[in-house]
């Protein structure tokens, strides 16, 4: 199995940075891709960014592109978040898949789960 812990979230202006963790432990070489969501309340959690370990391909929503930057080494994670927005406000969270299927923001392609770290942005 796999076990992923977030770090990094926090509080900061609109116009702001931060860059959130993700650590992977376990059956760590079971993993095809790697993705960040985030879920705002009284919203569906919604695909922020992926990227796949072999080939290295990133998708972003269109939302966050230019703005964020995800990156993987050593078994951990990256979501470089810059010119942040109030409205990036919300629970971001880490997420693996041992699959290739599907669209490559699909969350139900995605096994494991992080518990999550907030983000806030005030604007």
């Amino acid at each position: 199995q796999v076990q992923l812990v977030e770090s990094g979230g926090g509080s900061v202006q609109a116009g702001g940075s931060l860059r959130l963790s993700c650590a992977a432990s376990g059956y760590t070489y079971s993993i095809y891709r790697m993705g960040w969501f985030r879920q705002a309340p009284g919203k569906e959690r919604e695909g922020v960014a992926v990227i796949y370990l072999g080939g290295g391909n990133s998708y972003y929503a269109d939302s966050v592109k230019v703005r964020f930057t995800i990156s993987h080494a050593k078994n951990t994670l990256y979501l470089q978040m810059i010119s942040l927005k109030s409205e990036d406000t919300a629970m971001y969270y880490c997420a693996a898949s041992n699959g290739y299927s599907g669209r490559p923001m699909d969350p139900t392609a995605f096994g494991t789960w992080g518990q999550g770290t907030q983000v806030t942005v005030s604007s």
